[in-house]
């Protein structure tokens, strides 16, 4: 595709990190009474074994989300920054392998790939994250529809939104879809207010709505009617293993999680956001946007990793039809 030619129905712009699973079963569970609060425990100051390594390259928010349209037929790219290693390029060829264009894929030869350690116990995981600081500077972007915007690290992520204002300035009609990331969340409310105000699609979880909105009220309704007073056209909240709630600013609807098999669960709000927006690309409305959503991240959490999981567009809709009792219903609170 030469340049010139380019056109994208997503523009991905976000960090790109290595994952280490490490699969274990020598540590205990620590919860408060009610189940809840709980505290994953080792043994201090000793050596623990690990049952099962597993190295997965060019996952992130942004990574997955790019992946998980390009495999459900849309075109797509990357705007993020990798290291000038082994792992980055990696990350590169994984990119290309899953036809998601790398034009805007910047190598930083100061420092080295994004890392996380993920730790998978009793099919839930604990993740430790290391960003590198990076300095972004947004390329000038081939038309697109949409941009998906997502977790970018430290003092730089102010920055980035800037430069994402300043583009959409210039681009009216781009639909901006997105899912901050902590570094994001915690700019605090003011400081993000004037991207969520040009935000189209805006997916969060409830914690991540309670903490962005600096409220303690977890009723959903609630939640979701503060993020539709900014602007925001169409909310999507996942809660976990509760299933997932969206909007229009006028009907909530909920949907349960198809009941399959759970191996670990990383990537699945990703999966869940990429089937998603990519039925409202297919002009689907919101209720099959959730299925969408929803048989995607059925599949991820059923393999280790965010990637090995994400459906094409047949193995979609052969997921929806096995579980076709599992529909969205409208949410009364």
């Amino acid at each position: 595709m030469n340049d010139e030619n380019k056109k994208f129905d997503v523009v991905a712009i976000g960090d790109t990190t290595q994952d280490v699973f490490l699969q274990m079963s020598d540590a205990g569970l620590q919860c408060d009474i009610d189940g809840k609060n709980c505290r994953l425990c080792f043994d201090y100051a000793e050596k623990i074994a690990v049952d099962k390594k597993t190295d997965i390259p060019a996952v992130g928010n942004a990574a997955n989300h790019a992946i998980g349209v390009a495999r459900l037929g849309h075109t797509a790219s990357i705007y993020t920054i990798v290291g000038d290693d082994t792992q980055g390029h990696l990350a590169s060829d994984v990119f290309t392998e899953n036809k998601v264009d790398t034009s805007y894929l910047t190598f930083d030869t100061k420092r080295g790939t994004n890392f996380s350690a993920v730790i998978n116990f009793q099919a839930e995981r604990t993740i430790f994250v290391y960003h590198e600081p990076r300095d972004y500077a947004l390329p000038a972007l081939a038309p697109t529809s949409w941009i998906y915007l997502t977790s970018a690290s430290g003092e730089g992520v102010a920055t980035l939104h800037d430069q994402i204002l300043t583009y959409l300035e210039k681009q009216p009609t781009v639909k901006v879809a997105f899912n901050p990331g902590t570094y994001q969340i915690k700019l605090g409310l003011a400081k993000l207010t004037p991207l969520l105000t040009k935000t189209h699609l805006l997916f969060v979880n409830r914690e991540e709505a309670q903490r962005i909105l600096g409220l303690k009220e977890n009723d959903v309704t609630i939640l979701i009617a503060a993020f539709h007073q900014l602007g925001i056209k169409t909310m999507v909240v996942t809660d976990g293993p509760a299933g997932a709630y969206a909007s229009d600013g006028k009907t909530i609807w909920h949907l349960t999680v198809f009941p399959a098999p759970v191996v670990e669960r990383t990537g699945c709000g990703d999966a869940f956001g990429s089937g998603f927006l990519s039925a409202l690309i297919a002009g689907k409305d919101i209720p099959t946007a959730m299925l969408w959503g929803n048989a995607n991240s059925t599949s991820v959490v059923q393999y280790i990793g965010a990637r090995e999981g994400l459906l094409t567009p047949v193995a979609l809709e052969q997921m929806i039809k096995k579980y076709s009792t599992v529909t969205p219903t409208v949410f009364t609170g």
